[in-house]
């Protein structure tokens, strides 16, 4: 499981990296500060997919959860999320330390 961990954190790192210079590149062209959402990225690979979403949580009565949590989970930039989640799962799957020195205690 920390080897899945430490996989997936390294390649969100990497998609994260990727996301903030296209963000930077995009943001010199336009000459303002613009970052691409979760939103907008996740409409790009599934385009029904949020609206299939917001019709289940609907559906299954959780309407409070979409309004407030979830719009504004989507709306939060799509590189840096990917970096800090990147992050959190490396921390995560870490191996443990090796202890330094040996037991005095025998």
């Amino acid at each position: 499981m920390k080897f899945l961990a430490r996989s997936l954190g390294l390649l969100l790192i990497a998609a994260g990296f990727v996301g903030l210079v296209i963000d930077g590149t995009r943001s010199i062209v336009n000459n303002a500060v613009s970052f691409e959402s979760i939103g907008k990225v996740a409409g790009v690979l599934s385009p029904n997919g949020l609206a299939e979403l917001e019709g289940s949580i609907a559906q299954r009565g959780y309407p409070w959860l979409w309004d407030p949590i979830a719009t504004y989970v989507l709306q939060m930039p799509a590189s840096v999320t990917a970096f800090l989640l990147g992050a959190l799962l490396m921390w995560v799957g870490q191996k443990p330390l090796e202890p330094i020195g040996y037991l005095a205690g025998r």
